[in-house]
């Protein structure tokens, strides 16, 4: 039985024999074909360059299935899914052979009554975006046209810069509508980002706190244990602060600052979003020295292997100053955010593999006038911790509250103890674990629902923000530090949250 609610189409990959198709694309479909997700009216094209036939290219994808999917492979299952994916050889930089494909595709229209439907998603080096998308055009594939549809899938880095990614916007929307422009952050698709808004705006226990009357600070933190792993060109040119920050953490900040949107649609939540990025207070050449932490990583020592310094990697620059760990104190000017700092940090070989939210809420009112007139002395002897609410994204999917109550004993003393929701070891435990991001993220590709893909404005916003701060890092005005694997980045993030009266939350 196949799910008849998606619309019907052809997921045209291009880059197909890439790694991010064969680590996650393909998988990501598979399992979706496991769950009944796929409908029956659709397939699958990959687009390469190499020499290749359907059955070589299915016995390929097996192989990355059976080695990243969550299910197991059932022989039925994949059967039908192979009836369903196709291989198709194209020098995608070249003119030459698109209408070749086109071809191609309206054949498995034909043959799958796809109608003309078409998601393009391009998994390719960035650098290849533009030609692919002009190709499309001048061959007539791309139409805006509400029936049939066709749309595209950009992932990230939108640009490298924000002049990069304005040309790279004027390229696309001078084909592709914006409501058919998919900008995709994997980010958002993960399971854990997207209960932000669920655990915030549907429960009385926590959004009436969402405030700075109630919290103290906000601390976001996206942390590696590994190096760059062979990407040295790609990092050279975005670092940290291009790689992470200008997608994902700000993404993520957005998530939690945002106002409650009018509508639960995408319109309406990317609306407030764009306000939050608009709200982040401008850094200057003095709070850019006091509040921007940038690093990287000198070489060392993990799990008593000799690891080498992101300077040693292959394709980086001997004297390179490119970030590989960015700590941001950031404020958002306006009423219900005012004076809570949210601060950000991310980094390569750092000490825990983890990315997760730590709201850290104000002390009690018995905790912060313990010798008040007005307020009862304590009876309890020992000083409680913060009220704190975790939302753990990788590697566990678990949300837990941090409260005090008293410790068993005779002793009147308080301690901190947890309450946890996990995720993957209760409700997905029957289905083996949660959805992967891209398996939701497509069927919202298909469905035509945006919300969980960024907009044109975010995209450009996020950009000067970094922009901002690069500008003042090449003007000498930033902290850059190195410091060794195995650590939780340079002293200095640590000197960021001390001066304020706080520490980093390493849960």
């Amino acid at each position: 039985m196949t799910n008849v609610s998606i619309a019907p189409c052809i997921l045209v990959i291009f880059g197909g024999t890439g790694d991010l198709t064969h680590r996650k694309l393909i998988p990501a479909l598979y399992n979706l074909k496991h769950q009944n997700w796929l409908p029956s009216r659709f397939a699958i094209v990959a687009v390469g360059r190499r020499d290749k036939t359907d059955e070589e290219y299915r016995n390929e994808t097996r192989n990355s299935v059976k080695k990243h999917s969550r299910f197991e492979i059932d022989d039925n299952i994949w059967n039908n899914f192979c009836r369903q994916l196709f291989y198709k050889k194209l020098d995608f930089l070249n003119i030459d052979g698109y209408d070749e494909l086109n071809a191609f595709l309206s054949g498995i229209d034909n043959e799958f009554g796809t109608e003309g439907n078409r998601a393009y998603y391009l998994a390719t080096a960035p650098e290849n975006f533009e030609t692919i998308i002009k190709n499309l055009h001048i061959s007539k594939m791309a139409v805006n046209t509400e029936k049939p549809w066709q749309r595209i899938v950009i992932e990230k880095p939108f640009g490298s810069s924000l002049s990069s990614a304005r040309r790279l916007n004027k390229i696309i929307s001078g084909v592709f509508s914006e409501r058919n422009i998919y900008r995709i952050d994997h980010y958002l698709g993960k399971e854990m980002v997207q209960s932000i808004m669920g655990v915030r705006f549907f429960n009385t226990l926590f959004e009436p706190l969402w405030s700075n009357k109630y919290i103290d600070n906000i601390q976001i933190s996206s942390c590696e244990t590994i190096g760059i792993e062979n990407r040295g060109e790609y990092y050279e040119k975005t670092g940290a602060l291009g790689d992470m920050v200008q997608n994902h953490m700000l993404q993520i900040l957005a998530l939690l600052a945002m106002e409650p949107p009018n509508a639960f649609n995408a319109e309406a939540i990317r609306d407030e979003k764009v306000k939050v990025l608009s709200s982040i207070k401008e850094f200057t050449s003095y709070t850019t020295a006091c509040d921007v932490v940038l690093g990287q990583y000198s070489e060392g020592e993990v799990e008593g292997r000799k690891v080498p310094g992101y300077r040693q990697e292959n394709k980086v620059s001997p004297d390179s100053e490119t970030e590989t760990f960015t700590a941001l104190k950031i404020e958002v000017d306006n009423p219900r955010w005012k004076g809570v700092p949210f601060y950000i940090r991310t980094g390569k070989r750092l000490a825990a593999k983890r990315t997760d939210i730590v709201i850290e809420l104000k002390p009690s009112l018995y905790i912060s006038n313990p010798v008040d007139s007005n307020i009862p002395n304590p009876v309890f002897s020992s000083a409680p911790g913060p009220n704190l609410l975790v939302i753990r994204i990788q590697p566990r999917e678990e949300l837990f509250i941090q409260f005090n109550t008293k410790r068993p004993g005779i002793l009147e003393k308080i301690c901190p103890v947890r309450m946890t929701y996990c995720q993957k070891c209760e409700i997905c435990q029957a289905e083996n674990n949660s959805p992967d991001a891209y398996e939701k993220l497509i069927i919202d590709v298909i469905n035509g629902d945006s919300t969980l893909f960024t907009r044109w404005d975010e995209v450009e916003k996020s950009w000067a923000f970094i922009e901002k701060i690069k500008a003042l890092k090449e003007a000498g005005k930033c902290c850059f530090s190195f410091y060794k694997p195995g650590t939780w980045g340079p002293e200095e993030s640590e000197h960021l949250l001390e001066r304020d009266g706080r520490h980093w939350w390493n849960l």
